[in-house]
This record gives C-alpha cells, sequence and structure tokens, in this order.
C-alpha cells in the first residue's frame, strides 16, 4: 500500500469516527423528515399544475364544441336559404374545430391520467410522511430517554467528564485540607517544644512579664531550699531564727590566755 493511500485510509477513518461522534439521530431524523415534507410540497405542486393545465383544456374543449355548435348551426341556416357555399364554408371549420377538440380530448385524457397517478402518489407520500414523523417522534423520545438515563448513570458512577473533574476537585480539596492540618498541627509541636516563638505570647522585655519570671524564679528558690532542708531533716523556721541558729552552733572565738607574771618581770 502505499504512502498515499495509507493517508486517506487513516483520514477517511478519523473523519468518519469524528462525524460518528457529532451526529446527533434526532437531528438526523428530522433533517430526513424535513425532506420527505419537501418532496411532497413538490409532489403537491405536480398535482396542482396537472389539475390546473387539464382544467384548461377542458375550458378550450368547451370553447370549441360551442364553435362546433354555432357553425353547424350557421351551415345549417346557410342552405335554407340557398347558400351552399357558405354551408360548406361553415362545415370545414367545423371539421378543423373537431378536430382541435379531438387532439384536446385525448390531451385531457392524458392529463386527468397524470393528475391521478399524481394523487395517489401523493396520498401513499403522505402517509409514508405521516408514519414516519410517529416513527421519529418515538425514536427522538427514547434517544432522549436513553441519553437521560446514561447521564444519570455516568454522574452515579463517577466516569463523566463532569462528575470526573468535580472528582479531581474535590479529591484536591481533600488534600489541600489535609496538608494544612498537617502543617498546623506540626507548628503547635515546635511551638510547644520551644523551637519556634509564638508570635502572640507577652513580650520578653514587658515589664510585667519580667515581674512575673522574677515571682516564678524567687517561688522555685524557696521550694528548693525548703526541700533541701526536709531532705536534711531540719525544720523550717523563720529567717531571723535561722541566723540565729546558726550562730548559736558555731564555735566561740578562743580569747587570748593572759599568763602570769614571773618574779622577774615582777621586779623589773
Amino acid at each position: 500500500m502505499s504512502l498515499w493511500k495509507r493517508f486517506l485510509l487513516i483520514f477517511r477513518s478519523k473523519a468518519n469516527k469524528a462525524l460518528d461522534r457529532a451526529e446527533d439521530p434526532r437531528e438526523t431524523l428530522d433533517y430526513s423528515y424535513q425532506k420527505q415534507l419537501d418532496l411532497l410540497s413538490k409532489v403537491r405542486r405536480g398535482v396542482a399544475d396537472v389539475a390546473t393545465s387539464r382544467k384548461r383544456v377542458e375550458l378550450q374543449i368547451n370553447q370549441l364544441n360551442q364553435s362546433v355548435a354555432k357553425l353547424t348551426a350557421q351551415a345549417q341556416k346557410a342552405l335554407s336559404v340557398g347558400r351552399e357555399d357558405l354551408a360548406r364554408e361553415a362545415l370545414t371549420r367545423k371539421s378543423a374545430l373537431t378536430t382541435q377538440v379531438s387532439d384536446l380530448t385525448v390531451q385531457h385524457d392524458q392529463l386527468l391520467g397524470e393528475e391521478e397517478k399524481l394523487t395517489t402518489a401523493s396520498q401513499r407520500l403522505q402517509a409514508k410522511v405521516e408514519a414516519f414523523r410517529t416513527k421519529k417522534e418515538t425514536i427522538k423520545a427514547t434517544y432522549t430517554a436513553a441519553e437521560a438515563q446514561t447521564r444519570i448513570n455516568e454522574a452515579f458512577s463517577g466516569i463523566s467528564d463532569e462528575m470526573s473533574d468535580v472528582g479531581q476537585a474535590i479529591q484536591r480539596a481533600e488534600d489541600k485540607t489535609a496538608q494544612m492540618q498537617a502543617r498546623a498541627g506540626a507548628i503547635d509541636e515546635l511551638i510547644a517544644s520551644g523551637a519556634l516563638d509564638d508570635a502572640t505570647a507577652i513580650n520578653a522585655g514587658d515589664d510585667i512579664s519580667r515581674e512575673l519570671e522574677a515571682m516564678s524564679s524567687q517561688s522555685e528558690v524557696e521550694a528548693e531550699l525548703a526541700a533541701m532542708k526536709a531532705a536534711a531533716g531540719g525544720t523550717s523556721l523563720p529567717a531571723g531564727e535561722e541566723v540565729k541558729a546558726i550562730d548559736a552552733t558555731a564555735e566561740p572565738i578562743a580569747e587570748p590566755v593572759q599568763e602570769p607574771e614571773t618574779e622577774e618581770s615582777s621586779s623589773g
């Protein structure tokens, strides 16, 4: 297979597939119905044209028959007055008109037969169009119901393009929500561990903050001191008593001993 034939084959297959996707059976049925209505209208116009021609021929035949009757009367009158030549002329004209009447009668019969055929075809075509219209509406209603049911099933199953987009949007929203929750939890843990400072906490340089920290530190010192005394078996005493107790337990300072005076020192 040549390259050009392969190209044509691929192009036709792609075009056929694209047309198949783009084709709506309801639109196709409406188009076919419209074409049948146009054909029925043409047939009816044909019937009307043939009927008009037939009616015109009938009028001509009637006029010619009147002329034939008039010439017959004229010929008889001419003979009655002894004018054979005039009678012969009238009969000659009558013969020519009779021939025309015969030709028009044949034409009239042909037009009448054509009119009857077209009328029968028009009636059959009209019945066919009406049957097609009923079938068309039934097919369209069935197709619309099937299309709606298909869309509903696709929506429930989530395989339609619209629902797929919605599902992806929901999944992205859930992922972002989970990510934000994880980030918030991690930040809370870092703040609780002291790795990050809480920007909403009281400023460390604030006077009230420093005073609170000092009180907390003093309380911790007193608590630790009391714990040490309890461990040593002592009792908790007021601050003044504790000083006295420390002074009492301290060793007394030794006073210098005064040596007795010797004789030599006394004599000197």
